[in-house]
């Protein structure tokens, strides 16, 4: 292995035995103790404390000369269990949706640069759109993947529209940034997220985020149906019963 990822490797190590130590212990630890108790040069270890303190992920206590466990990994921890206990109440909350609706939905998850529909119920027309578990797409380009891309943290937007590479799915798929920024900016503003034939041709398809505590996305609610059946009156049936989902999902899952 090189020596940059044997390297990061120990860095990552270092991490975790800290994480692990403070949390036995449950009360601040001074940068000797830790140092002798971990074993890392006081040097490095300087550079890790004061990183970590700048995400948030420990607090540093000027009076004990203490260092404890921050709110990041709270949240990190938080984050987690709202998502499980989400997917694990959704399949009852969709089923209501899809027959309010009679058109297909499903819940989504922030997949790296992807969504993926964890769970989901299908349309009871003969003619419906069908979302399997496990399937992803672009964010850029569904409902669910724009309503979870709206909300993030401004930091992982930027990031993300820094280095997206928008490939052209079908011909109505946004093809710029700037054009997606403001887009996302107007879903921020609404809380909905519409596609048009942007990432299969023929299929509306429509999404509101679920956000957690701490204001982070974490999934979408969307529905998804042929453009040929698509008429305002549908359209107002589809954004009350996705704005009954949230609720409910919320509900179910203690969200508050």
């Amino acid at each position: 292995m090189p020596s940059a990822e044997l390297g990061s490797v120990k860095s990552a190590m270092r991490v975790l035995d800290l994480f692990e130590y403070l949390r036995r212990w449950n009360a601040g630890q001074t940068h000797a103790r830790i140092a002798t108790q971990l074993g890392i040069p006081k040097s490095s270890l300087t550079q890790l404390l004061k990183t970590l303190v700048c995400r948030g992920y420990l607090e540093y206590d000027p009076i004990s000369k203490g260092y404890f466990l921050g709110p990041a990994v709270v949240a990190l921890g938080q984050r987690s269990v709202e998502t499980r206990d989400l997917v694990s109440v959704a399949e009852d909350v969709l089923a209501d949706t899809a027959r309010a609706t009679r058109e297909t939905c499903a819940l989504n998850l922030l997949k790296g640069d992807l969504s993926e529909v964890v769970a989901t119920a299908s349309g009871s027309h003969r003619l419906h759109y069908t979302m399997r578990k496990g399937d992803v797409a672009p964010l850029y380009a569904t409902s669910g993947g724009k309503a979870l891309l709206a909300h993030l943290p401004e930091e992982m937007r930027r990031d993300y529209l820094a280095r997206v590479s928008l490939e052209k799915i079908t011909p109505r798929t946004v093809d710029s940034v700037p054009a997606l920024e403001a887009e996302l900016a107007e879903i921020a503003r609404t809380g909905i997220a519409f596609v048009v034939e942007e990432f299969m041709p023929g299929i509306v398809g429509m999404a509101r985020p679920i956000l957690g505590r701490s204001g982070f996305p974490l999934a979408a609610v969307n529905i998804a149906l042929p453009i040929a059946r698509y008429d305002a009156a549908l359209k107002r049936r589809c954004l009350n019963a996705l704005e009954d989902a949230v609720l409910m999902l919320r509900e179910r899952a203690n969200l508050g």
